[in-house]
């Protein structure tokens, strides 16, 4: 006999119990709490598993996350946790808060205006949080 749940509420069901299994003090699983376990890379990280470490004359880190970026924003910037991560990341690889709006704005072309607006309003949210971190 059928639950009458669809399958991805099914899905999260498996997810909580198995985030249980491993923390039986958790209750519930939150896709945005899990953004705030994963800390930001240090550049040197970052350009050893993203940037000239795989390449000597290839692409730096904040090229490759500019990159990343963009290709989220033609997603239509749906995975907000990736992509917000991948916002402090590229800041953090050195990408100036103009190269990124450069970079989602230059998606509009090919995503359309709904994904870029998605996308800036993602990242404008990292941004303004980086800024209440600093003061």
């Amino acid at each position: 006999m059928t639950s009458g749940k669809t399958p991805f509420e099914l899905m999260m069901e498996q997810a909580q119990e198995m985030a249980k299994a491993f923390n039986p003090a958790m209750t519930t699983f939150d896709p945005k709490g899990y953004e705030k376990l994963w800390p930001t890379m240090s550049k040197d990280t970052m350009e050893m598993f993203f940037g000239k470490g795989l390449s000597k004359s290839g692409l730096d880190a904040k090229t490759r996350l500019l990159l990343t970026l963009a290709g989220l924003t033609m997603q239509g910037a749906q995975a907000e946790t990736p992509f917000r991560m991948t916002v402090r990341h590229a800041i953090e690889a050195g990408a100036t808060e103009e190269e990124i709006a450069e970079t989602i704005a230059q998606m509009s072309m090919f995503a359309g205006i709904p994904a870029m607006t998605r996308a800036m309003d993602l990242a404008r949210e990292v941004m303004a949080d980086g800024k209440d971190d600093e003061e």
